[in-house]
């Protein structure tokens, strides 16, 4: 199949393709969370060091943000994709093999190994961007999130159907899927045909990546990334074991993190038009004004309905905060600087979730799950009167 390599006209082929790359590979991250904890608890003979596997992952992903980028530099995005997939079948195998072998140590590799498998799929949405022309950028980035949607119902009904697959060995059966999941998407990278201008440089003409850093307009979009991204990966990593910790069921906790990844990506349908309509800092802040919301919810009970109600908040916030947010980076560069731009972000976001995500285990079992929850609201008000700022910044320049 010959796929046109002129991508500016509207969302094309090759979005879709990404769409249906990111239900596939999104589909790992709520398989490695919701079970991660879990697993690490059954495994290590340290409680503190539970979150680990989940920790591992996300600072994969953020320690593979830039060799991703270098493999997109110099052989093409499709390329990247590739080696990305090929990563994500061989970690979901080792997590596996470790599991069955009852090795903390090698289930910890595997998780580790999926982060660049992960760094690829969260470049999706900038490959989408790229894609496009740039009125309706943040429309794409918004349909990537539509791919999520379905992740993020493939990726728990995976965790029910296959955590007891293998008799005596839970959880094993769910990260061998995790592995077809990855080689599913295979075929679906293959077909991909990106325009040659992603083959971006980090060497090309352009400013230098402080230069680029150090603009207030893109402090303020990476702080509003990291927070929406970091906040939401702190308390959904540690949902789950607060809810087995107070008496409910692995399959309970399940459910509740597949309602809250489904609320990360149902938004996605209309985030892009409500970008285009209110703008990319409006709708920033209001994702970051749900994340608060749901700590309220938290606080405000213990029950499933509570639970539950946070975590959908939570994923509702994510969209609207991460989104729009992600928009917001895509005007702080020029075509020749995006690679290392992208690169820059994604390593920010994911090192701050990785050490969110460790610390979440640690602070749950010292602090409680109030405290962390309580922890969100001054981390919030920050970065809203930096979105305040700068928007008001640019209406005293009009």
């Amino acid at each position: 199949m010959t796929v046109s390599n002129k991508s500016n006209v509207g969302i094309n082929f090759n979005v879709w393709l990404l769409v249906a790359a990111q239900a596939l590979g999104g589909a790992s991250p709520p398989i490695i969370i919701s079970l991660g904890g879990l697993v690490g608890e059954q495994l290590s003979s340290d409680s503190s060091l539970s979150t680990l596997p989940v920790s591992l992952y996300q600072l994969g992903v953020a320690l593979s943000t830039i060799p991703a980028a270098f493999i997109m530099q110099i052989m093409g995005r499709r390329v990247a994709y590739i080696v990305g997939a090929c990563a994500g079948v061989f970690s979901g195998l080792w997590a596996a093999w470790g599991i069955l072998n009852s090795s903390f140590i090698d289930f910890c590799i595997g998780t580790s190994l999926a982060g660049f498998y992960g760094a690829c799929v969260q470049s999706y949405r900038f490959a989408a961007a790229d894609a496009v022309e740039p009125s309706i950028k943040p429309r794409a980035i918004s349909l990537i999130m539509v791919g999520g949607l379905m992740a993020a119902v493939i990726g728990p009904q995976v965790v029910i159907w296959t955590r007891n697959a293998i008799p005596d060995t839970p959880f094993a059966g769910s990260f061998f899927s995790q592995a077809a999941l990855a080689l599913f998407a295979l075929p679906v990278i293959m077909l991909l045909r990106m325009p040659k201008s992603t083959k971006v440089q980090f060497s090309e003409r352009g400013r230098d990546l402080t230069q680029i850093a150090l603009q207030p307009s893109y402090i303020v979009s990476a702080v509003a990334s990291v927070v929406s991204f970091g906040l939401m990966s702190f308390i959904m990593t540690a949902a789950p074991m607060a809810m087995v910790s107070m008496g409910y069921g692995i399959d309970t906790a399940a459910v509740g993190i597949q309602w809250h990844v489904l609320s990360m990506f149902a938004p996605s349908f209309f985030t892009g038009r409500l970008i285009q309509r209110f703008g990319k800092v409006n709708i920033t802040a209001l994702g970051l004004i749900i994340i608060a919301s749901s700590a309220v919810a938290a606080l405000s009970g213990t029950s499933v309905f509570h639970f539950y109600l946070s975590l959908i908040l939570l994923g509702v916030g994510w969209n609207f905060g991460f989104v729009g947010a992600t928009a917001m980076v895509t005007d702080c560069y020029e075509d020749s600087e995006r690679s290392k731009t992208q690169a820059l972000t994604d390593f920010l976001v994911f090192g701050t979730v990785a050490i969110a995500s460790f610390s979440s285990g640690k602070l749950l079992s010292t602090l409680g799950w109030s405290a962390i929850n309580i922890a969100m609201f001054p981390i919030v008000v920050i970065v809203l009167a930096m979105l305040w700022t700068q928007r008001s910044s640019r209406l005293k320049q009009v």
